[in-house]
């Protein structure tokens, strides 16, 4: 059976998105697999000028690249492009890592649908309306057309259910991870740490949130919450950190930092790389996820892998997906958040507490497995 891998996420442009790093680290682990294992028949596409240095690393027997000029034509891809690329390579199936491509019936299809956020949530926390109709109809036609379905949480799996009336054989859920080369509690180097700090204006104690800013994530309550906790505890002397680039609705968030918090007391980082952002993880003391929806949520794995307090929304998948070890609050009550938030830094035996458990729990997520486990879908679509 020959896979042929769709891998218009692993571009430049799109680093910062979640599905890049999904898609780079289960390619890196199909080549690992591909050495040991004969059987394996994975193709993946590569364009010049197009694909990121993951997808020009070397082939390996079993997974190997191909080269095609059609995946720089991005949106044609989508379209069909990308089954006319398989085609050519003589493809069994094709797998997308997003379901972001329109199956034409001519191969069949596997896509991974992470969540059923464009259903969940308003238009407005989203995107331009043209965006969210977009979004919101390629991922339905996707899911409906594919032969398989992967999700990363059984709640995301219930979603898909409901939302798309899609019969609960054909999608399986596989959980995906951290990078744990990263993300974990290595020492830091001190000196590096102090200049990263020094260069992003932290002075002292910090709450972390990392991700992309935009209005999905919450950050505006969570700015709330923490005027809230400042008002009630000053001495904490803590800064909030928002890590990440700028995304939908990021003025707003903007504006609501400097109208209801002292300058200097929220601190937007934009971009940073993964090693610079794992610096900031590892030197936060409570990491705050208040989204108001995930499919899997990386950032909170990434906290928890590192040793970090970490707090989350109760909402979606996040208390399956940090094996209800964690804190919860109701992302839509400010005061709910900033009371969970000053019981986590009161209490040092409850930090104690979230970081153990939160260690044992991201120890259990790994690339490896979610490769196998995708291998594992993909050949029950033969």
């Amino acid at each position: 059976m020959v896979i042929a891998f769709d891998t218009f996420f692993l571009t430049k442009r799109l680093r910062n998105v979640g599905i890049y790093e999904y898609s780079r680290n289960l390619l890196r682990e199909f080549r690992k697999i591909a050495e040991q294992d004969s059987s394996i028949g994975i193709r993946y596409f590569a364009a010049s000028g197009y694909s990121d240095d993951v997808v020009l690393e070397r082939s390996v027997a079993g997974c190997e690249a191909a080269d095609t000029r059609l995946l720089r034509f991005h949106r044609l891809w989508r379209l069909g492009l990308v089954t006319a690329a398989a085609k050519r390579i003589h493809a069994d199936l094709i797998f997308s890592p997003s379901p972001t491509i329109l199956p034409l019936g001519v191969l069949p299809v596997a896509v991974t649908v992470h969540d059923t956020m464009a259903e969940r949530l308003s238009q407005q926390l989203l995107g331009t309306r043209i965006s969210w109709l977009l979004h919101r109809n390629l991922w339905r036609g996707s899911a409906k057309l594919s032969q398989k379905v992967l999700t990363p949480s059984e709640h995301s799996k219930r979603d898909l259910v409901e939302v798309y009336n899609l019969p609960p054989e054909k999608i399986s859920t596989v959980y995906l991870a951290h990078d744990a080369g990263v993300f974990n509690t290595s020492p830091v180097n001190s000196e590096a740490t102090k200049s990263l700090l020094s260069r992003l204006g932290i002075q002292g104690p910090y709450i972390l949130h990392h991700g992309m800013v935009q209005l999905r994530k919450n950050l505006g309550r969570l700015i709330q919450a923490y005027r809230i906790l400042l008002n009630r505890r000053p001495s904490l002397g803590l800064q909030l950190v928002l890590a990440g680039p700028l995304g939908w609705g990021s003025e707003q968030i903007l504006q609501m930092a400097n109208g209801s918090v002292r300058q200097g007391k929220v601190i937007f980082t934009g971009t940073l790389d993964r090693r610079e952002l794992a610096l900031l993880v590892k030197g936060a003391s409570l990491c705050v996820i208040p989204s108001l929806y995930e499919g899997f949520c990386l950032p909170m794995v990434e906290a928890m892998a590192c040793g970090v307090p970490t707090i989350a929304a109760n909402n979606s998948c996040m208390p399956e997906v940090s094996g209800g070890v964690l804190r919860y609050f109701d992302a839509l009550s400010e005061e709910d958040m900033a009371a969970t938030m000053e019981n986590v830094l009161e209490h040092s035996e409850l930090r104690e507490e979230l970081v153990t458990k939160g260690l044992k729990r991201a120890a259990e997520f790994s690339w490896r497995r979610c490769a196998q486990e995708t291998l594992t879908a993909l050949h029950r679509c033969e």
